[in-house]
């Protein structure tokens, strides 16, 4: 405190607000100490009433690791693209391979002719179908391409693909037939495959044999 004292009232003066800063000081002290014994008291309280404790064992916790996401096989895609583009050809000429007789047909080598005889006559029964109708020739191909490999992936044997009957292209010409029968000639996983019977769709679609799983 810097305070000037120029006469006996003003000593007089600063006397009492250092006794008056003392006093403050004092309850202060006493109000801590107070406030101290009290927590110090409760605590005790509270020991006496819960009694003795001891802290709970936590469980042992299992550390589990975050799933990670499955890597998207892309170089695996774009290989099997790549096959396909160069397994169906439309330069490769089916015709010699055709059992050219009333119903037409195509069997693989190793393959008797009893297999074609008994896919037209219903041995297999159609397990999946792809209709090609209203296709261009590139989505088509394409298209007889991923059906035809899916299939033989999931162990189906025996599906049907529809072309149709050309009634609707220019001069009423089968365009995608003869495509479909040179495309499928060209599939290692096809053995064989025959028009369909009338009830099947007759002259507009085929009934294809696939190789077998394994």
């Amino acid at each position: 405190m810097n305070v000037k004292v120029k006469s006996l009232a003003d000593l007089k003066q600063v006397k009492k607000e250092i006794e008056a800063q003392a006093r403050r000081e004092a309850e202060r002290q006493a109000e801590a100490a107070r406030q101290a014994r009290q927590a110090t008291t409760d605590q005790d309280l509270f020991r006496k009433a819960a009694g003795a404790v001891q802290p709970l064992q936590q469980p042992a916790k299992a550390v589990l690791k975050k799933a990670q996401p499955q890597p998207i096989p892309v170089q695996r895609e774009r290989d099997e693209q790549a096959a396909l583009q160069e397994a169906l050809s439309d330069g490769f000429d089916a015709s010699t391979l055709l059992d050219t007789d009333e119903h037409l047909s195509y069997r693989c080598a190793g393959i008797g002719p009893d297999v074609p005889r008994k896919l037209r006559q219903g041995h297999w029964a159609i397990q999946r179908q792809l209709d090609l109708h209203g296709l261009r020739t590139d989505d088509a191909r394409e298209a007889l391409g991923r059906f035809i490999r899916e299939a033989r992936q999931q162990g189906i044997r025996c599906v049907r693909v529809v072309h149709g009957k050309g009634l609707g292209s220019p001069g009423k010409t089968p365009v995608l037939k003869g495509r479909v029968q040179s495309w499928l000639a060209q599939k290692k996983e096809v053995l064989a495959f025959v028009q369909a019977r009338p009830a099947d769709g007759g002259a507009g679609a085929l009934v294809v044999l696939l190789q077998p799983v394994g």
